[in-house]
């Protein structure tokens, strides 16, 4: 092979690898938040949730990309594992439509395809025509750079190193393990099927030998996803292990069936008996069909072997039971009074994981640990996503029949629970404080320490005191709330001020005055939510 036709080879793989990307970016600009907004809605029906990752991935042109959302979700607790994995084997189906692009011959026109779209994205200003371009400048390139690889490979057909190399690869094991490998090279499946649709093209591989190839390309394309996993929690690792095991399970069924049944490949070798690029994009649909067709009704012995592999923590149960609504479950079937009851009790257990949430933010941020920063950091993000459960069914009672008193009252408990979610937003704040003083190796005086102590324990207090007024309705002790918050108030003023003082004697580091002011800022304003949630079911103005 000469140097010359390497880097041409090199220059259309690029070329190919770069239109995927421009094409990917273009489509998902063109959708704009829409496709974050379909997976979310992935409901547990497990075919709508394979149809989702189907038509997401078309739209993208990436399992990949559409597997790393679909983590994302997971991790943050707006997906679960059961939708999770359907989406995902739709995704395996989606990807295989580039192949069947690409197997069309339409690299005459994809230059002219490439030049209207640059002239689109380039010179034309609406914002929608400027995505489309860029879209059909990336499906030109793909093109373009195919036809550049086919031009760089013809020759190599002749070079008996190239030859030997591929005639390796008919031996079924090794052409499985050079997929995996290659894909995880390239990161994208459909990257690599093209390409092996390319060689088969040229005559440099028989199809048996690209049904192997394609079937370890399957197995490789989890290499992004298994590293997008690394930065996740437990369940985010879980969904990428979800996606490698359907894809190792695919790959044992589907060695096994055309092993055992070799007219499989016969049937489709016979759909389009005169086009191997044809036969190559049909083999890798109808493989990912027969594998999703087979696995999904298993998808739960698929779960639980996740979470055999990546096993659940107690803590993690405690999140789970924290995401789910305990009390506004069916509310439209529930008596009105009952209902309303029910949506007190649910804020309340908001509150008190909330109040959790703080205690260990203060915790951390006297006494830094990363792990209670995760923690409260995932506990947050139970409080937001309850917070719009309860958002949801607060919507269904508002369709039930209330007289006016009861309205008011509900309105009430809606800003209670709005009061409830800001508390946690702040010990996330703190937490993060925490972070940044331990990253810069900062540190506090110790008179600094005490104060902001005491102001914690009175930012405990009111916290605690004001969500057993909210559920019991004991205003009696509202006299007491109130000293508290006073106390806080004046803690303010006052710790401003030694601080101030310490800055200007140099006894306090310039960066850790700043996290100073921003803590007592922060407590002062939890104190302020606390004291809007003890007053909020009473017919009482806060003093």
């Amino acid at each position: 092979m000469s140097i010359t036709t390497l880097f041409s080879l090199l220059g259309g793989v690029g070329l190919f690898l770069y239109g995927m990307t421009v094409m990917s970016s273009g489509l998902r600009n063109a959708c704009g938040d829409n496709l974050q907004t379909i997976l979310e809605k992935a409901t547990s029906n497990k075919f709508m949730a394979v149809f989702v990752g189907f038509a997401v991935t078309i739209l993208v042109q990436s399992s990949s990309a559409t597997d790393i959302m679909v983590i994302g979700f997971v991790n943050s607790g707006m997906m679960n594992l059961s939708q999770a994995i359907g989406v995902i084997m739709g995704a395996n189906i989606g990807t295989t439509v580039t192949a069947q692009i690409t197997a069309f011959n339409i690299s005459a026109i994809a230059p002219f395809i490439l030049f209207a779209g640059a002239v689109m994205f380039l010179f034309l200003r609406k914002s929608l025509v400027k995505y489309i371009g860029e879209f059909l400048m990336g499906f030109g390139m793909l093109f373009v750079g195919i036809s550049i690889m086919k031009a760089a490979i013809a020759p190599l057909s002749e070079s008996k190193g190239f030859v030997d190399l591929l005639s390796g690869l008919d031996n079924p094991f090794a052409a499985v393990i050079f997929g995996i490998a290659f894909t995880a090279l390239l990161q994208s499946s459909s990257s690599s099927v093209v390409i092996f649709q390319t060689f088969a093209v040229q005559g440099l591989l028989g199809y048996h030998t690209a049904v192997y190839l394609v079937i370890g390309a399957a197995i490789g394309s989890v290499t992004p996803n298994l590293i997008a996993s690394l930065t996740t929690n437990r369940n985010g690792k879980r969904t990428a292990i979800l996606n490698l095991l359907f894809n190792l399970i695919r790959a044992v069924i589907l060695i096994i069936l055309i092993n055992v049944f070799p007219q499989i490949l016969e049937l489709i070798q016979s759909l389009s008996p005169d086009s191997v690029a044809r036969q190559v994009a049909n083999t890798h649909t109808i493989f990912a069909i027969i594998a999703v067709a087979l696995e999904l009704p298993i998808t739960s012995l698929i779960i639980k072997f996740a979470e055999k592999l990546i096993p659940i923590r107690p803590e993690e149960n405690e999140q789970l039971e924290d995401r789910k609504l305990q009390y506004l479950l069916n509310v439209k079937n529930m008596p009105s009074r009952m209902a309303l009851a029910n949506a007190k009790r649910e804020i309340a257990r908001m509150g008190r994981i909330s109040e959790k949430n703080l205690n260990r933010a203060l915790d951390c941020f006297f006494d830094y640990d990363a792990s209670k920063v995760a923690a409260v950091k995932a506990r947050e993000d139970s409080v937001d996503i309850l917070d719009k459960e309860i958002d949801d069914a607060l919507l269904d009672l508002r369709s039930m029949y209330f007289s006016d008193e009861a309205l008011h009252r509900i309105s009430m408990l809606n800003i209670s629970k709005t009061d409830i979610e800001r508390i946690s937003d702040y010990a996330e704040n703190i937490v993060e404080y925490a972070e940044e003083m331990h990253a810069k190796k900062s540190t506090l005086s110790e008179d600094a320490v005490e104060e902001l102590r005491r102001m914690a324990d009175d930012a405990r207090r009111i916290v605690a005191l004001s969500l057993d007024i909210f559920t019991e309705e004991s205003y009696t002790r509202l006299y007491e709330l109130d000293k508290v918050e006073a106390s806080i108030d004046l803690q303010k003023t006052e710790l401003i001020s030694h601080h101030v003082d310490r800055l200007m004697e140099g006894t306090c580091e310039p960066f850790a005055g700043i996290t100073f002011t921003n803590v007592v800022t922060e407590l002062e304003r939890i104190g302020d939510h606390a004291e809007n949630i003890a007053y909020a079911l009473s017919d009482q103005d806060p003093s």
